[in-house]
């Protein structure tokens, strides 16, 4: 099923306790108008034990118990792409090292049918909504658009490009095929 697709039947019910995926693992909405001093401020909390199928991470929203649907959906997204420009920075940085190429602009994409693209000039724009997926998804649209940096293509050439830095990527790239996102 075309991504378009996908995130328009996985819609979010957005309220209190309301579910949003975050690299890999479910995170529960909680508003909770002390969770931090500015209004719609989010902060992450992680329990160090929990019961089995019981998400372990919530989301503080600093929005009042009367925040409409339209708030909360705003604060999670712009967390959610907040943390997106940080572990991409950091992703890009990583693999940039490894392929010996240079990222001279990085850019959040909310593109429907695209993870990545990258240019010979060095622009890299990655879809935020990469940040629902673990770490081994993130690494592999990393390593892909780093990769065309070195081949603008998808020859074999390119494919042995990725493998040097994520062997075994096939199977994160699965998972890209069919993947189950909220509608954000």
């Amino acid at each position: 099923m075309r991504l378009a697709r996908r995130l328009e039947a996985a819609r979010i019910d957005w309220r209190d306790g309301a579910s949003v995926p975050f690299l890999g693992e479910d995170v529960i909405i909680v508003i909770d108008p002390r969770a931090a001093t500015l209004p719609g401020a989010a902060v992450l909390h992680s329990a160090e034990a929990t019961l089995p199928g019981v998400p372990r991470l919530t989301l503080r929203l600093g929005l009042p118990p009367s925040a409409r649907a339209e708030q909360i959906r705003d604060a999670v997204q712009g967390w959610l792409q907040r943390q997106a420009r940080r572990v991409f920075d950091e992703r890009c940085r990583l693999y940039a090292e490894r392929l010996a190429v240079r990222v001279t602009r990085l850019k959040l994409s909310s593109a429907a049918t695209q993870w990545g693209s990258a240019s010979a000039d060095g622009s890299v724009r990655l879809n935020w909504r990469l940040i629902h997926f673990a770490m081994p998804v993130i690494d592999y649209v990393v390593a892909h658009e780093l990769a065309h940096l070195r081949e603008m293509n998808h020859s074999a050439r390119f494919w042995n490009v990725v493998r040097s830095v994520l062997p075994g990527f096939e199977q994160a790239r699965d998972v890209l095929r069919d993947p189950d996102l909220p509608q954000l």
